[in-house]
């Protein structure tokens, strides 16, 4: 038996024109699905420039409702008309409160639900405790059309309780819609530890993890001052075993894409017997230490 399905993974620049941005990330999934693609991942929060570099009371203007949010409205349309799944990330507002979220979209054009983003970060440039509340929803998993698939929001991805818990609700591959670059405050290179983390949970659940990263240097000004930060690329997809198989540049706009057989995936899961082998009364422990 064979079930094969085709991810991709994109990256593009962002600027302060959201239909253009949505009309770059249009055309992006326009040419994956017409590449054989069935599930298209879209960077985190790709309709803006990343704000978050700053505190600023005028980009709560930004977020919306699901019902009211132009691009999932226009990729709900898309979805349907090109038979894709699409994981939409966006700036939420819920009544008075604000989430970094992302809502997947089915095959049919039909919405299966939203998830927002658990662990929120906090330090310069990437000030997010400012603008999200932690999620609500809890971790979540989505029968789509072509696959049962989890998806965590960048931070998420540094945390492996998030991709082991969407693998044992069933995910069968594990996506990270994600806005990273230049670490000011640690004076550090963080690409290869980001890449790592998430190659280390394709590993310990043996499932595909597929990463999309945004290119380009934003800059975001607050009262006059100017926060620059550059973003790295260099998207990717891993295998079941955590190799990296699809890598892009740093800094040009960029599809991969990989064709997985979930069902052999499936069998080498059960063959390595981790599932099997969870101690979860052994783990107890731990929350008694936080």
């Amino acid at each position: 038996m064979m079930r094969n399905v085709t991810v991709a993974t994109t990256q593009m620049a962002c600027g302060w024109d959201i239909q253009q941005n949505i009309a770059t990330a249009t055309e992006l999934v326009t040419k994956a699905a017409k590449a054989g693609a069935n599930i298209i991942l879209l960077q985190e929060l790709f309709e803006t420039p990343y704000f978050c570099q700053v505190h600023d009371f005028d980009y709560f203007k930004l977020a919306t409702s699901v019902a009211d949010n132009a691009a999932i409205n226009h990729f709900k349309q898309l979805a349907k008309e090109l038979e894709v799944v699409l994981p939409m990330s966006f700036y939420e507002k819920s009544g008075n409160t604000f989430f970094n979220s992302v809502t997947v979209i089915d095959a049919d054009g039909e919405i299966l639900g939203t998830y927002r983003k658990t662990h929120i970060p906090d330090g310069i440039p990437y000030a997010e405790k400012f603008y999200f509340t932690p999620g609500d929803t809890g971790f979540k998993v989505w029968q789509t059309k072509y696959a049962k698939i989890g998806v965590g929001i960048c931070w998420d991805q540094w945390f492996p309780e998030c991709a082991r818990s969407m693998a044992l609700m069933g995910a069968e591959i594990l996506f990270y819609p994600t806005a990273i670059g230049d670490e000011p405050t640690l004076d550090i290179d963080s690409k290869g530890h980001w890449q790592r983390c998430m190659q280390g949970h394709a590993a310990a659940n043996l499932m595909p993890v597929v990463a999309a990263n945004r290119i380009g240097t934003e800059t975001i000004s607050q009262n006059g001052n100017d926060s620059t930060m550059a973003f790295y690329g260099s998207s990717f997809i891993t295998d079941g075993r955590g190799e990296i198989i699809q890598e892009a540049s740093k800094d040009k706009e960029e599809i991969l894409s990989t064709t997985f057989d979930l069902d052999q995936l499936a069998i080498e899961r059960q063959q390595w017997g981790v599932f099997r082998d969870r101690r979860p009364s052994m783990y107890n422990m731990l929350l008694t230490h936080g």
